[in-house]
């Protein structure tokens, strides 16, 4: 039984990475925001005595010093598993509201861990996909994106607007992850998977990184509703609710990965040796909203949606997700087994 911290224990990502954790048998702390936030993991998880599942409390990660009490347990966390994310609310300054809120979330628990915590060994944190995609260089059907790509945003570009400040932040709060083992050189290294490189053999403390795509499957009725579900539910639950039925809208993004992939991704790139001071990108491949909207009207004929719209484009970059499938062992599911899981537990909150 491994001892493992894993931050933001009640997000989407997180819970599932949390069951994956306990499944396996391991001993977890997960920091919540709130008390009432660690009673719904309770109630999700009633048979986990407090031996196996306990919490910590952070109300804003993006505070100095925020994880300095966090990571020290008895035992003590072997692993850390990073998922939580500061939350943003009315953006007016993309740089004091994204920018520096999410770079020392992630540079502060790696703080946290150096100072205090030193026998942990690896450490993972969850990337977004807009660390790796770039806008100048977009869908084109020569490119194909890997964990080699970095998103090119500058500084000046990224103070521009909200959106622009969203995706630097995503891409520079990784990239300050890597700069920080690279100068720190801690007992431990990094490993990001952006719904997912470098190594260092001579240290102990093995860190990953993963950056998802569109992250889509079951949710845990107890900890959402149908107006607080993660954004790439919500076009199910649309399609469920029959409000697409005049059209479908383009899909925007068009690879995916399916939540409980994502999360056993999380938990290999831990107990992986090979997969140390890596990058992941894990993605299952391409979707389009067509193909949602078939699966669905498959599987729920009375329901109304339109015959019409959201198909994949004539053009469209390629991906290599060799490295999650060799080095972390995903057999990445199937879209059509991904809606048959993700309705009935949209349907026990009234789609």
């Amino acid at each position: 039984m491994t001892r493992v911290l894993l931050t933001g224990g009640s997000g989407f990502i997180a819970v599932h990475v949390l069951e994956a954790l306990l499944t396996q048998g391991h001993s977890v702390v997960t920091s919540v925001r709130s008390e009432a936030k660690a009673q719904m993991l309770r109630d999700t998880f009633p048979n986990i005595g407090k031996d196996q599942l306990d919490f910590v409390y952070v109300a804003d990660i993006a505070q100095e010093g925020a994880f300095d009490e966090a990571v020290k347990s008895d035992p003590p966390f072997e692993w850390v598993i990073h998922t939580a994310s500061p939350f943003h609310f009315n953006i007016t300054d993309p740089q004091k509201d994204l920018l520096d809120p999410a770079i020392i979330g992630t540079t502060g628990i790696l703080k946290a861990i150096k100072k205090n915590a030193p026998t942990v060994k690896r450490v993972v944190v969850t990337s977004s996909f807009a660390a790796i995609f770039s806008p100048k260089t977009g869908n084109r059907p020569d490119h194909t994106y890997s964990e080699n790509d970095w998103n090119p945003i500058t500084l000046e570009e990224a103070i521009q607007d909200p959106s622009s400040g969203y995706r630097a932040s995503k891409t520079f709060a990784e990239k300050a992850a890597w700069d920080f083992v690279e100068k720190e050189r801690p007992n431990f290294q990094i490993a990001t998977v952006w719904c997912p490189q470098k190594s260092n053999p001579g240290r102990t403390h093995r860190g990953l990184q993963m950056n998802p795509p569109m992250v889509f499957g079951p949710i845990h009725p107890k900890l959402q509703t149908l107006d607080t579900i993660n954004t790439s539910n919500q076009r199910i639950r649309d399609m469920m609710l029959g409000k697409m039925q005049d059209e479908i809208p383009q899909s925007g993004v068009h690879v995916w990965v399916d939540v409980r992939d994502l999360a056993l991704a999380h938990v290999r790139a831990a107990e992986r040796r090979e997969a140390a001071g890596k990058r992941f990108f894990v993605t299952a491949g391409y979707f389009s909203n067509r193909e949602l909207a078939d699966h669905i009207h498959e599987l729920l004929p009375e329901v109304k949606i339109a015959a019409k719209g959201g198909e994949f484009p004539a053009e469209y970059f390629k991906y290599d997700n060799s490295r999650t499938r060799d080095i972390l062992g995903i057999n990445f599911r199937s879209l059509k087994n991904m809606v048959k899981d993700t309705i009935p537990t949209l349907q026990a909150l009234g789609a």
